[in-house]
């Protein structure tokens, strides 16, 4: 059903302002209507592709003037349901913000529009020697990072979009615009309101533009991969890596079945065991060689088996190829299912516990679902699937998710550390945050009173 207030006369105010930026086509708003997630596509009554931070704005008041919801979009990777526009209105789609508008090298930072991807930004900072660290894997926009404080594998090492940004500009539903954080590498002036957007699932606002950190390309990087006996053994590695102080790069853990996943995926033959990947940098060799004759050492006393190295970047391309294609494979391999990715963060000394009782439940419930994690954060990922209509099945896997979450929280956890809440956790975020749920609920109504910025997330 269309928004009550997105009318004739509605419809024909947009049409007048965007004219081919405004559409009502079906196929348009049928791919605006779903992101990553397991949620039931629901259509906006409209799609507006900005090409400017003035079509924002524009956008912005004309929703506001009608009373209509706006959900912001751009590539589309969400896996929690952000952006569902669960009552219609308006999908505006931030993809042509696309500009990077200036790097300055010797602050290491750089200003860029919304829709800028991240592999886009440092495909074009590698000439300058310099990169942007944050990689959560999908063709993700800097501004939906921002959206969700996105982090992924470079986390460990150089933490999370919110560790990143600078500074934002914002448009706020009746299109005034805000200029949050500066381009100082700190500050201690006033409220962070800047760290106030950055998670906010494009409830208070429209992220426009962004100021983010970057940093040199290491000078010497190596990268190890070991196997072990257990999923909870390669875990309880990764926290005694940490523990040493080896600051990695990236340390990855996935199990015996994404692994064999990938086999069957790729042809290859790497051994069906669950393991860990480790990436260190160094400013010279020396250095290097010190640490990962440590990370080695670490590696064998905790069972770890079949350790291969790798110094060069294609050599390191190859090592990491059964992590990076870990997803593809699993989707491979059960066509027609329906997929549930999922994650959640522990402190990292309750890593190995997390892991093990994750799994044990699975087992519990005889769920083929496959773990993957960032596990020098403490954080990871559960992907479950089923037949779309295995109502049974179904009830089985939300019964893992909903107790895996539980006893996350019990540990001094986050029911999510990078995907958001979206759709799917607005429970658990209330068990998570308890009574400070109102006061979020004040701020949202402070920046957008109407409730129009992506209404029936988060809360």
């Amino acid at each position: 059903m269309p928004h009550p207030q997105f009318t004739a006369a509605a419809q024909a105010a947009w049409q007048e302002r965007f004219g081919e930026q405004f559409t009502l086509a079906a196929a348009v708003r049928e791919q605006h209507g779903r992101d990553e997630s397991r949620e039931t596509p629901v259509l906006p009554d409209a799609v507006v592709f900005a090409r400017s931070e003035e079509d924002v704005i524009a956008a912005l008041r004309l929703a506001s003037e009608q009373g209509l919801p706006v959900v912001p979009w751009s590539a589309g990777s969400s896996l929690e349901g952000q952006l569902i526009p669960v009552q219609g209105g308006i999908s505006l789609d931030l993809s042509g913000l696309n500009r990077i508008l200036e790097v300055r090298p010797g602050s290491f930072q750089a200003t860029v529009q919304a829709g800028v991807t991240y592999p886009e930004l440092n495909r074009q900072l590698r000439r300058e020697g310099l990169f942007f660290p944050v990689d959560p894997g999908a063709e993700a926009s800097l501004g939906g990072m921002a959206s969700t404080n996105a982090s992924g594998t470079a986390a460990v090492r150089y933490g999370t979009t919110r560790d990143n940004i600078l500074s934002l500009r914002a448009v706020l539903p009746g299109g005034e615009v805000v200029q949050l954080g500066s381009r100082a590498r700190k500050t201690a002036a006033g409220y962070d309101l800047r760290g106030l957007f950055i998670g906010a699932e494009g409830t208070l606002g429209v992220i426009t533009e962004l100021t983010v950190r970057l940093y040199p390309l290491p000078a010497h990087v190596v990268a190890l991969r070991a196997n072990f006996g257990s999923i909870e053994e390669g875990a309880a590695c990764a926290a005694l890596l940490m523990g040493a102080a080896l600051q990695p790069e990236r340390l990855e853990l996935i199990d015996a079945g994404e692994v064999a996943a990938v086999n069957e995926y790729l042809g290859r033959g790497y051994t069906v065991a669950p393991t860990l990947w480790m990436e260190f940098a160094a400013a010279t060799e020396g250095a290097l060689e010190g640490t990962l004759a440590l990370a080695r050492e670490l590696c064998e006393d905790s069972g770890g088996t079949g350790l291969e190295t790798a110094y060069s970047e294609p050599e390191r391309a190859a090592l990491w190829e059964a992590r990076h294609k870990a997803y593809y494979a699993i989707t491979a391999q059960h066509p027609g299912h329906a997929f549930l990715t999922t994650d959640i963060c522990v402190p990292i000394q309750n890593l190995p516990d997390m892991v093990a009782y994750t799994a044990e439940l699975c087992r519990e419930e005889n769920l083929d679902a496959s773990l993957v994690g960032h596990v020098g954060d403490g954080n990871f990922h559960m992907t479950f699937h089923a037949a779309p209509d295995d109502t049974a099945r179904w009830a089985a896997i939300h019964g893992v998710y909903d107790r895996m979450i539980a006893h996350a929280l019990e540990h001094g956890g986050t029911c999510t550390g990078e995907h958001g809440v979206g759709l799917h956790k607005k429970g658990h975020l209330a068990s998570e945050h308890g009574d400070t749920l109102e006061l979020m609920r004040q701020i949202k109504a402070v920046f957008d009173p109407q409730g129009i910025m992506n209404p029936g997330k988060i809360f």
